[in-house]
C-alpha cells in the first residue's frame, strides 16, 4: 500500500496544514462504494473511527449542495460537528467535498477528494485530504481514516441475497 502523509506549509496565512493519502482495493463495485459516500445511514454507519458514534444532519449530494455531520466519543459523549459543500460529483468515480469544524480551536477547511476505479477484483479506492488543521496530528488523522476504511469494507463488501 503507498501511503504518503506530509505537513504543507500555506505562505498566504502562515498556519500549518496536514495532507493524508490513503489507498485501499476494497472487493465492491465502484457503485456500491459511492453510495457509501452520499447516502446518510450508509455515511454515518461507516466513517466514524472506532470508539465514536456519527450523526448525519444534512446530506444534499450535488455539487455545491451542503452536508453536515457529528462525532460523539462513546466513551465520554464529547462530540465534535463539522462539514460543508459537495465540490464535485461524478457517480461511481469522484467525490470532492470541502468540510470545516464548529470548533474555532480547528480553524481552516479541509478538503477530501475520493477517486473510485473499477478493477477485476472490486474497486481501487484513494483518498486524499488536504487542509487538516495542525493541530489535528497528520498520524492521528491517517489511523482514524484506516478504521473508517475497515468499517467502510464492512459495509460494501458482503453480497447479502435479498
Amino acid at each position: 500500500m503507498a501511503t504518503h502523509t506530509h505537513t504543507n506549509t500555506n505562505t498566504n496565512t502562515n498556519t500549518n496544514t496536514n495532507t493524508v493519502r490513503l489507498h485501499r482495493v476494497l472487493r465492491a463495485p465502484p457503485e456500491r462504494i459511492y453510495r457509501a459516500f452520499t447516502q446518510p445511514g450508509a455515511f454515518e454507519r461507516w466513517l466514524p473511527p472506532f470508539g465514536y458514534t456519527g450523526k448525519v444532519h444534512a446530506m444534499e449530494p450535488v455539487v455545491g449542495g451542503a452536508w453536515r455531520m457529528s462525532f460523539t466519543n462513546f466513551g465520554t459523549g464529547h462530540s465534535h460537528s463539522f462539514g460543508g459543500k459537495y465540490l464535485e460529483l461524478v457517480p461511481h468515480s469522484r467525490i470532492a467535498y470541502d468540510a470545516s469544524f464548529d470548533d474555532p480551536n480547528l480553524p481552516g477547511t479541509m478538503k477530501t477528494t475520493v477517486s473510485l476505479t473499477a478493477v477485476s477484483c472490486g474497486t481501487d479506492v484513494s483518498i486524499v485530504q488536504e487542509g487538516i488543521p495542525a493541530v489535528i496530528p497528520a498520524e492521528m488523522c491517517y489511523l482514524g481514516w484506516q478504521e473508517s476504511l475497515v468499517s467502510l469494507a464492512q459495509l460494501v463488501e458482503p453480497n447479502i441475497p435479498d
